[in-house]
């Protein structure tokens, strides 16, 4: 009975999830407010289905009563971040809220089907991170002087980052976290929001050759500190931000072309100056020639791709925890082996999905450090997915980094949640400004109907009309004529 229950369940959270996408690129192609509610409030049904489904297969199976505790945590979770966007943020875009919650469920779901203990440190720090959220659209809304902030934000992100550089143990081949007081954190995934803070700051006016070497110089300290750190995931993340916040903001593809040539001189560069980089290059070309060594980890996560088929084999039904670190780098592996890779492709629709919300966003912001800021923002989470993902499927060589707000880990999980809340402080102050033109435009037109009200008016003290009066009476005493 079990096994009919989970073979009927993959085909449910396949379901639940096409039509949650679907419905997510509907509400951005809606033709009116109302169709775009409707579709929002079928986002959130479905999502409780989906969350249902899974938790109830995992307990049948492990009759484990913490798997009924996390299933209610996540469901207040959600209800509450509703409820908070709601009350406090009527205009915020609920496209975005239904999509970050709908990827923290699917992290959360397989965070649970692996270890409950993570997943359980997992809504905390989500849970933790919403809250603090809540507080960064207002900041982004009153506090204008933020875009002056451009070279502080850039020291911020230096220190950091060459604090990992200098205090940070190597692990994985690489220096990628802090750990303070028994908690491991790594700043340059919150160096993300500084970073391109910065350059939005410093080229938001002043678009000049000189200002782009400034910036230029100070965004390759950042790079260069993470390349020597062996943190190649995020310097190229960092990398991607730059080459399209200086394009949008000079409107020069040769700034373009140049940070792409600039960018494989460096990958090379960095291929002949790191021995890890080298392993990682030749375990890409061919994984299998050190199958029980360098090359386990991708090709373990090729089969277990592979082994789940276009359906999956359902919740607990496969191996994926055979993945080293399944939980972080490999996490989308493990996703397609028990969810199938229809769900998979359904996954990197919705991540592009919620890219395609920031793009818009960012597209209808007048002010420009508003704009470099969102499009920044959008292209380092872009660039994120694509080098999870296509890490993981032998399409270009690992890089180490976490698929936003599905894979295990604190430091990635509230960076991105401050980055969505950012974003959705730029939508809800685009929102007022388009309300105080409205109200601006409709006291311009009572004030030009007053006017004309006036004017009709008998002049004081003479009894007699102005000629607009006059040519109304004689027009009506004409119709009056007419039909006697």
């Amino acid at each position: 009975m079990i096994s009919i229950i989970v073979e009927v369940s993959k085909y449910l959270l396949l379901f639940f999830m096409l039509m949650f996408t679907w419905d997510v690129f509907r509400a951005l192609g809606a033709s009116s407010p109302e169709v775009r509610a409707r579709r929002i409030g079928g986002q959130i049904a479905l999502m409780m289905f989906f969350n249902c489904v899974g938790y109830f297969v995992l307990y049948i199976q492990t009759l484990d009563v913490v798997i009924i505790g996390i299933f209610v945590c996540v469901v207040i979770y959600l209800i509450i971040t509703q409820l908070l966007f709601h009350i406090f943020y009527s205009r915020a875009s609920f496209i975005l809220v239904n999509v970050m919650s709908m990827l923290l469920s699917i992290g959360f779901l397989i965070q649970t089907r692996f270890d409950t203990g993570n997943a359980v440190k997992q809504i905390i720090i989500a849970a933790a991170a919403t809250i603090i959220s809540m507080f960064i659209p207002v900041i982004i809304r009153k506090w204008k002087g933020l875009q002056n902030f451009g070279i502080p934000c850039a020291i911020i992100g230096i220190l950091l980052i060459g604090a990992v550089f200098a205090f940070a143990k190597v692990y994985s081949g690489g220096k990628l976290s802090v750990e303070i007081g028994g908690i491991s954190f790594q700043f340059s995934e919150f160096v993300k929001i500084t970073f391109v803070l910065f350059i939005a700051g410093m080229l938001k006016d002043i678009t000049t050759f000189g200002q782009v070497m400034k910036v230029t110089v100070l965004a390759g300290i950042h790079v260069i500190i993470l390349v020597i750190s062996t943190d190649l995931g995020a310097a190229l993340i960092y990398f991607m931000a730059y080459i399209v916040m200086v394009c949008v903001a000079t409107h020069k593809l040769r700034y373009t072309f140049l940070g792409v040539g600039g960018m494989a001189v460096s990958a090379y560069a960095a291929y002949r100056l790191f021995s890890h980089v080298r392993v990682r290059v030749s375990v890409w070309r061919d994984p299998f020639q050190d199958y029980q060594g360098m090359g386990y980890q991708i090709v373990q996560g090729l089969f277990s791709i592979c082994a789940g088929g276009w359906f999956g084999t359902g919740l607990m039904n496969g191996s994926p925890e055979s993945i080293p670190l399944v939980t972080e780098d490999f996490i989308f592996a493990g996703i397609c082996e028990e969810m199938g890779i229809l769900f998979g492709i359904c996954l990197i629709a919705l991540c592009m999905g919620l890219y395609l919300v920031i793009v818009n966003i960012a597209m209808k912001l007048g002010n420009n450090f508003y704009k470099l800021i969102a499009l920044g923002l959008g292209t380092e989470y872009a660039f994120q997915v694509f080098l999870t993902i296509g890490g993981q499927t032998k399409f270009i060589p690992l890089t180490g980094v976490t698929l936003p707000l599905v894979s295990y880990g604190g430091s990635s999980v509230m960076c991105t949640i401050f980055m969505l809340a950012i974003v959705q402080g730029l939508y809800v102050l685009r929102k007022d400004e388009d309300i105080q033109e409205e109200e601006a435009y409709e006291e311009e037109i009572q004030r030009e109907q007053q006017l004309r009200t006036e004017q009709r008016k008998p002049k004081s003290g003479t009894g007699e009309f102005d000629t607009d009066d006059m040519e109304r009476r004689i027009e009506e005493e004409t119709e009056k004529s007419l039909y006697w």
